[in-house]
């Protein structure tokens, strides 16, 4: 498992019966994670003592309830290449805040192969796909890319966009996009542009801005191989993660190295976690990284 244990602001402190009691910087927030079947005594003083609970609703979505927390607040990164990473978080709706910090370990992973190539003087390009708030867009831009940020939410990019200006990133040579990811890509390959590398955290299920339907077990596969037309001729890695179920790593692994063969290359694929102050890990998803070694 790649596990994000590099956090100085960021602590699952304990998990049971479905939720997680994190520590975001100075405030504490207990929210749902399916992943938490586990009923342990809940004796963590922040239990009692949250500065937030977002309630599941048993017939879908849910609530906040708030305790003396801030409508914003930031906690900062350090990615293992020295650079500071700093995110805007604010609750908003479905229990998110901003930031998905497992993520974190594989900002670490290709931000080192980022900087170790920009070390030679040569230009990376990274295209970002659902995007979200910027965490890999901010994260790649540290290590010197030239990043193309795609998300169909446009109060999503507006939020990359700030988490790029408290990072110091303001100035930074990212291109902002609020559309379609799917037909993004369509278009960029019609007009002949190419990256080094791709990110992409697709959703299991969303829309786009004009309705297009996304169905993660239907739509995922033909994307990677769209995407692996839009790789340069000297490509430097290719990341996708997934929170849905059915897609473990081994079924990553799988779709990379079809999609990708004729480049060679590696591949790997685990789950992500997060270290929880018992000493136990929490599980929060997959990724499958594909790399040119």
């Amino acid at each position: 498992m790649w596990i994000a244990d590099r956090w100085k602001d960021y602590k699952v402190i304990d998990c049971s019966a479905g939720e997680k009691l994190e520590l975001w910087g100075k405030y504490t927030l207990v929210r749902p994670d399916p992943q938490v079947i586990w009923d342990t005594p809940k004796t963590e003083k922040g239990w009692t003592r949250m500065n937030g609970h977002y309630h599941r609703s048993k017939s879908g979505g849910g609530e906040w309830e708030f305790f003396n927390l801030p409508d914003e607040w930031t906690i900062r990164y350090p990615l293992i290449i020295g650079k500071e990473l700093t995110f805007r978080l604010k609750p908003f709706s479905f229990k998110h805040t901003g930031v998905f910090p497992e993520q974190a370990a594989n900002w670490d992973w290709f931000s080192r192969l980022i900087a170790d190539v920009r070390q030679h003087g040569r230009e990376v390009t990274v295209l970002n796909l659902f995007a979200y708030t910027g965490g890999a867009t901010v994260a790649a831009a540290a290590a010197g890319a030239r990043v193309t940020h795609v998300d169909a939410a446009k109060g999503m990019v507006a939020w990359a966009r700030e988490n790029a200006a408290t990072s110091g990133m303001a100035e930074s040579p990212v291109r902002w996009i609020v559309d379609d990811c799917v037909k993004f890509v369509e278009r960029e390959l019609r007009r002949g542009n190419r990256y080094d590398a791709i990110i992409m955290d697709p959703p299991s299920y969303g829309r786009g801005p004009k309705g297009e339907i996304w169905k993660i077990e239907d739509n995922v596969y033909p994307l990677i191989k769209l995407c692996a037309n839009l790789l340069s001729d000297k490509p430097l890695f290719f990341l996708v993660n997934s929170y849905t179920t059915g897609l473990q790593p081994a079924v990553l692994t799988y779709m990379l190295k079809c999609a990708l063969a004729k480049f060679g290359g590696k591949v790997e694929s685990s789950e992500i976690g997060l270290p929880v102050s018992n000493g136990l890990v929490l599980p929060c998803g997959a990724s499958g990284r594909w790399c040119k070694d």
